[in-house]
């Protein structure tokens, strides 16, 4: 990360006399705890207090996180004033800020922080990092490098956007996000106690889940495997059903996983995710986006033409 930007970076921190920070529509851990950690952050080095904000839904696993109750929700603040200075976090494509994006077109400086591939940066400052595990781990990396004082609660933010973005390390590809982990838990992170917090899911949602994954479909010789949520399930996942892309990504033989979620009548959410292979082309033939093997987009059509869709595209992997 070069230093020219990182000192722009202080400058408008500084002179800011409001601070607007937001991540992605529909929250996961990573999206969350990256903006509470900087928001943290800008208050202990600055004493600027930044205003937290949220579309959609935050998962009832992440509730426990320090500052839950910090990030209000789009509908509920008042984003017509023009803020000095705003952060995107986490947020892969415009369209994911949701409710923040007329905010982020009247800011007056705009800084994007994200791990995702884009293509056309949005922000005026972009300090994303492609090769990060996480946003929470350039959160880090951008503190260190500045100097910038961390307490426990910073570093329980940025321990569980690391912790849920990696599934829990299982999609850890370099070392030096471990290396950031070992840093704060030998600075007193409980791993433990994070991930004791992240189990508090609804019984519904835990049945849902299973009931979803029990029912899949294996195409290709057992290579793909396809589960759908429909409508009225939907309302009861937590989040965006990562459990169910894990349960049938520990599948012998299955080296694909395409889960579709009925949001509504003629909305279909996809979740895809690749054991080796690549599924960002995926997603992004349908309009989403996400990393090289964990990605998403959201089909504007019925269940069945969204999964004839997908299944056309996943066709040319299984020639």
């Amino acid at each position: 990360m070069k230093l020219k930007k990182l000192k722009i970076l202080v400058e408008k921190i500084k002179t800011a006399k409001s601070v607007l920070v937001v991540g992605h529509k529909n929250p996961d851990g990573d999206s969350l705890c990256s903006v509470l950690a900087l928001a943290r952050l800008i208050k202990l080095n600055f004493g600027h207090d930044a205003v937290c904000v949220y579309d959609g839904n935050i998962p009832d696993a992440l509730d426990r996180v320090p500052m839950r109750d910090d990030i209000k929700y789009v509908g509920k603040t008042d984003l017509n004033k023009s803020f000095d200075l705003m952060f995107v976090l986490d947020y892969g494509v415009m369209k994911n800020l949701g409710g923040a994006i007329q905010a982020f077109e009247n800011a007056r400086f705009t800084v994007e922080i994200d791990h995702h591939k884009n293509d056309d940066e949005i922000a005026d400052l972009s300090l994303n990092d492609v090769n990060a595990a996480a946003v929470g781990e350039i959160i880090f990396n951008i503190a260190e490098k500045l100097h910038w004082v961390r307490d426990d609660v910073v570093n329980e933010l940025i321990a569980t956007s690391i912790i849920t973005d990696t599934g829990w390390f299982g999609y850890v590809r370099r070392g030096n996000v471990l290396r950031i982990m070992a840093s704060l838990v030998d600075g007193g992170v409980c791993v433990e106690s994070i991930m004791d917090g992240l189990n508090n899911k609804p019984r519904k949602t835990v049945l849902t889940e299973a009931a979803v994954a029990s029912r899949a479909e294996f195409l290709y010789r057992g290579r793909l495997a396809l589960a759908i949520v429909g409508k009225d399930e939907y309302k009861k996942l937590d989040g965006r059903g990562n459990i169910i892309l894990t349960l049938l990504g520990q599948i012998h033989g299955v080296e694909y996983i395409i889960v579709l979620k009925q949001q509504k009548e003629k909305q279909i959410g996809v979740s895809l995710r690749g054991r080796g292979g690549a599924v960002d082309d995926i997603a992004a033939a349908l309009g989403g986006g996400g990393h090289k093997y964990a990605a998403g987009a959201v089909i504007y059509d019925t269940l069945e033409n969204a999964r004839k869709r997908v299944l056309d595209l996943f066709g040319g992997k299984f020639k």
